[in-house]
């Protein structure tokens, strides 16, 4: 078991993120839940999680914003003292058309989705080399690499971080940490439901998935299980995509 060992899920309140806690607090992870806004599910969950018979410590913290994400830090280094595995998860973004983005909606989902993993992986990889190694597995999304309607900001921010992804495991790999993504197709979470064109997406992936059935969450947790457990430890800085097919028909 993997006692007294600490994962951290940005953005784990609900959605993918609450259902990767959950997956590692069953492994015997101790989890940091960390959320933006919505403290009664992020309190909800950590109850989930203690039930299972690990510990939860729960911290709000935008990770747009590095001084809230150094915060962040302490936080863990005072509950727990130490950092396995990092699970960079928390997401946002603007979905508009391309002619009607401004700079704020650029600077907000590129903060969001891209800084974070910069400076939170830096936090990480300082507690994960005292301890002689980790993981970091961060979510990305088929937009990295195809085009989406209304999807520039977050598109964009997404191959941004698959590009760090792979800096961050040359650079890290010294210290025995293993950097990797896992971007998916559509799943219908929670934040399907701010798209527009969310019915479309839906139906698309239904009618065009060459497995038969749409990716749900399940599927992307047990890819990032995967990418965490020492079988994968010769995976580095790859973007493992979780899609049934779909984007092999694009």
């Amino acid at each position: 078991m993997n006692q007294n060992k600490t994962a951290l899920i940005t953005g784990s309140s609900r959605g993918i993120g609450k259902a990767i806690a959950l997956r590692l607090a069953k492994q015997g992870y101790n989890i940091v839940i960390n959320y933006a806004r919505s403290k009664g599910a992020a309190l909800q969950t950590a109850e989930e999680i203690e039930e299972l018979g690990v510990k939860a410590l729960v911290v709000k913290a935008n990770v747009g914003k590095p001084e809230k994400i150094k915060e962040m830090f302490a936080e863990i280094d005072e509950t727990f003292g130490r950092l396995d595995i990092f699970v960079n998860n928390a997401a946002s973004g603007v979905l508009r058309p391309l002619m009607e983005l401004e700079e704020s909606h650029w600077d907000w989902t590129m903060d969001i989705n891209s800084k974070a993993l910069l400076f939170c992986a830096q936090e990480a990889a300082k507690r994960m080399e005292k301890n002689g190694g980790g993981t970091i597995v961060s979510i990305s999304s088929l937009g990295s690499i195809r085009v989406l309607e209304n999807y520039t900001t977050v598109g964009v921010s997404k191959a941004a971080l698959e590009s760090l992804t792979r800096y961050l495991a040359v650079e890290l790999a010294s210290k025995n940490i293993v950097v990797n993504a896992v971007s998916g197709g559509a799943v219908d979470t929670e934040a399907l439901k701010h798209f527009p064109n969310r019915e479309e997406l839906l139906a698309d992936a239904k009618r065009m998935t060459p497995a038969g059935r749409m990716v749900d969450m399940e599927d992307m947790v047990d890819a990032v299980e995967f990418l965490v457990s020492d079988q994968a430890s010769m995976i580095r800085g790859q973007t493992i995509i979780v899609d049934g097919g779909r984007s092999l028909l694009m």
